[in-house]
Formats: C-alpha cells, sequence, structure tokens
C-alpha cells in the first residue's frame, strides 16, 4: 500500500453522533463564556449583536465539524501496514509498517463509552508520533487491536 488514495474503511456512523454532541457541549461552552462576556463588557449598542453572533458561531460548529470530520476520518490495514486519514481543517495521511508499530493501545473516554466506541492508539518508532483510529466501533476496535498486535509481532524487525 502506496498510493495516497483515502483509505478504504470508514469510521462508525455513531461517531458523528458523537462528535455532533462533543462540539455542542463545547461550543455551548464556548458560546456561553462569549455571552457572559459581551453581557460583562461590551457596550450596550453591540452586546446583543455579540452574543447573537457568539450563539451562531456554536451553532454553524455544531453542524458542520462533526459532518466534515466524518466525511475525512478513514483508516485501513493491509497485510503490511495501518493507513490512516484523520483532520478536518489540516488533513493527514499516515501509513506505518507492521515492522514499525511498537504498541497498539485501546482507550474510550465517557461519552465514546455511552456511544460504544473506542480510540486505537498505534505508537511506532516515527518521529510523527503515534497513529490513532477514532471513532472505531467498540468490538471492531477490540478485534483490529488484537490483530494488529499479532501482526506487529509476526512482522519482526526491532520497531525502530
Amino acid at each position: 500500500m502506496t498510493d495516497l488514495r483515502d483509505p478504504a474503511q470508514r469510521v462508525s456512523p455513531r461517531a458523528l453522533a458523537m462528535w455532533h454532541v462533543e462540539v455542542a457541549l463545547e461550543a455551548a461552552a464556548t458560546a456561553a463564556a462569549a455571552i457572559v462576556a459581551a453581557a460583562v463588557w461590551a457596550p450596550d449598542a453591540v452586546r446583543w449583536w455579540l452574543a447573537g453572533a457568539a450563539a451562531a458561531a456554536a451553532v454553524v460548529a455544531a453542524v458542520v465539524v462533526p459532518q466534515w470530520r466524518y466525511r475525512v476520518h478513514r483508516w485501513e490495514v493491509s497485510a503490511t501496514a495501518v493507513y490512516t486519514q484523520r483532520g478536518w481543517w489540516a488533513r493527514e495521511r499516515r501509513i506505518a509498517p507492521m515492522s514499525r508499530v511498537q504498541t497498539v493501545d485501546f482507550s474510550q473516554g465517557p461519552l465514546a463509552r455511552l456511544f460504544g466506541l473506542a480510540t486505537l492508539t498505534l505508537t511506532t518508532a516515527s518521529a510523527a508520533g503515534a497513529l490513532q483510529i477514532e471513532g472505531l466501533d467498540q468490538q471492531i476496535a477490540v478485534r483490529l487491536a488484537d490483530e494488529l498486535t499479532r501482526r506487529a509481532e509476526d512482522a519482526g524487525g526491532d520497531a525502530t
């Protein structure tokens, strides 16, 4: 796998729902802080305009960001490598040969657990750092963690 086409696998559709909730919570907190700041410090003439702009920006972020992120996040495992694509503003595509995989970590935050999702982090012998596959169905993540651990071990090498 050497071409930089989009990886074949999408993350779970439930990741889209989780990202909507996640971004909505973050956007609501940011908008609330902006509204309070506008109410306290802004002159009367612009106070409600600033509050409205903060609320509108929060709604746009909660709707647009998760959709865009879901369209971009992908992953694929071949016989010899793991290929990921992530990001929504700055896109990152990474290919890690199995022989370079050092650890495979499974993680779930409270929101991911609620949605039945998980993240796999593959630590590699790379200056670019670990690869992450976010938004995986929990059962797929468990199976994939086992499979990648076996494949990395079978690939041999010293993972450096």
